[in-house]
């Protein structure tokens, strides 16, 4: 039986969270705005969920921990800020969670304005999920300036969630249950100084994201590991600090299964420049991960695809055809098959044959002026700072417009991912999802 669930308000001023680091000890509740409206409209949700209602403001000044017998529901236009220097807030989910923003509404995990002079601060933790986890949706979600440094009081380590030791560096988003699921889309990660996403279990969809300039000194956008059935399609990705996708099936053992990922239409662009190590590129392959990559677009990345020459993929992954673009001498002589430096492409690829061939012809945007794909950190010729207006969408006459591969097979092309949180639910989006058809075209943005 479904009632009103545990209500957040704020609808004059902001309110503050506190949520202690001992799971045994219990969360206090927040106190209300003294004068609230009367009637409030609210949606129906089971009993004991958490809600952050429509339009309110969450500041937290320490952990937020949602128990494993708990569901958190985030409404559209709600904006949650980390506000606690010392703290680093996270947000710990061991239940559920369900972020229902909207194109008009978008929910924003954020920091106090106080600390966005850094795009880097680390002045929060990011959403790191549990091994109980079951279900986790985030919809038109932006996640911004995560990638705090763990300490003794963080709740992630308490839990021993993602790594067991201090001082690491947490991505902005963490899954890790391997019978759990997830969909991440129409969201936008960027400013994060670690990866953007890091999946280590489940199964999931990410898709129709936009992640930008992650990574203070490494980290990808997407990262995943063993343990992972996955479609991940239609995102865009601009100056990744080390590659715009790390496919791995590291951590693979008897409990935790082989990952299987099929990875189409998406395009990665200003990428692995500011990683001084060999990794640093566009798509980076290893530990025998079974992946099948079409359709996709990489547009002066340091690399092109590579693989880890020691301990490469899985035999029957197929890994064409994809488009590579460079402008530079630098990046067509870089993205050049070579079996001892791992790179990889093949005669179905379309690449470049010389700096500014083959230009995939973006809307709107100009390649800056000292770009130097091997910078190797933060300083002058890195990547310029993202700009809104940018547009990757592919002009008409494009030579990404064709040659695309449709006919392969997605894990969630009909039997999809359902939420069993959002059934019977009268909310904003769907209880259950299916990947994208694969597009003729390369990348994630055809023509408008």
């Amino acid at each position: 039986m479904y009632k009103k669930g545990f209500y957040l308000m704020a609808l004059a001023m902001s309110m503050t969270l506190f949520s202690c680091g001992d799971d045994n000890d219990p969360v206090p509740d927040p106190t209300p705005d003294p004068t609230p409206d009367p009637t409030p409209e609210a949606s129906v949700y089971p009993e004991g969920a958490i809600v952050w209602s429509e339009d309110t403001t969450v500041t937290l000044t320490d952990h937020f921990l949602v128990d494993k017998d708990q569901s958190l529901y985030i409404e559209a236009g709600a904006t949650i800020i980390a506000d606690n220097a010392d703290k680093k807030p996270e947000i710990v989910v061991l239940g559920n969670m369900y972020c229902m923003g909207t194109a008009e509404k978008p929910v924003t995990f954020t920091v106090a304005d106080k600390y966005k002079t850094d795009r880097f601060s680390r002045m929060w933790g990011g959403i790191i999920c549990g091994y109980d986890s079951e279900e986790v949706l985030l919809s038109h979600a932006i996640v911004e300036y995560a990638g705090a440094q763990t300490t003794e009081e963080s709740l992630s380590f308490q839990h021993k969630l993602f790594k067991t030791e201090t001082g690491e560096g947490v991505p902005a988003f963490h899954f890790c249950n391997v019978n759990g699921s997830f969909v991440i889309t129409d969201c936008v990660f960027r400013n994060n100084a670690e990866d953007q996403v890091y999946i280590t279990g489940g199964k999931s969809i990410v898709y129709n994201n936009l992640f930008y300039s992650n990574g203070f000194d490494g980290g990808e956008a997407i990262n995943y590991k063993s343990g992972c059935q996955a479609d991940i399609c239609y995102n865009t990705i601009y100056d990744a600090n080390t590659n715009g996708l790390k496919l791995s099936n590291a951590g693979l053992s008897a409990s935790i299964p082989a990952s299987h990922l099929v990875v189409y239409n998406n395009t990665i662009v200003n990428s692995g420049w500011r990683r001084p190590s060999k990794k640093g590129g566009s798509i980076w392959l290893e530990t025998t991960i079974y992946a099948d990559l079409y359709n996709n677009l990489v547009s002066d990345c340091r690399w092109g695809m590579k693989f880890k020459t020691d301990d490469p993929q899985d035999a029957n992954s197929v890994l064409t055809p994809n488009y590579y673009f460079a402008s530079t001498a630098d990046g067509v002589s870089q993205m050049q098959a070579n079996a001892k430096d791992g790179i990889l492409n093949f005669s179905t690829d379309i690449k470049s044959a010389s700096a500014g061939d083959k230009n995939p012809l973006f809307v709107n945007f100009t390649q800056q002026s000292d770009i130097n794909i091997n910078v190797g950190g933060n300083a002058a010729g890195a990547p310029a700072t993202f700009n809104e207006a940018w547009d990757f969408h592919l002009q008409a006459g494009s030579p990404a417009l064709k040659g695309g591969k449709t006919d392969f097979t997605r894990i969630y092309a009909s039997e999809g991912i359902t939420f069993s949180g959002l059934n019977e639910l009268d909310v904003k989006v769907p209880a259950s999802y299916t990947s994208q058809a694969p597009a003729e075209y390369f990348g994630a943005n055809g023509t408008k």
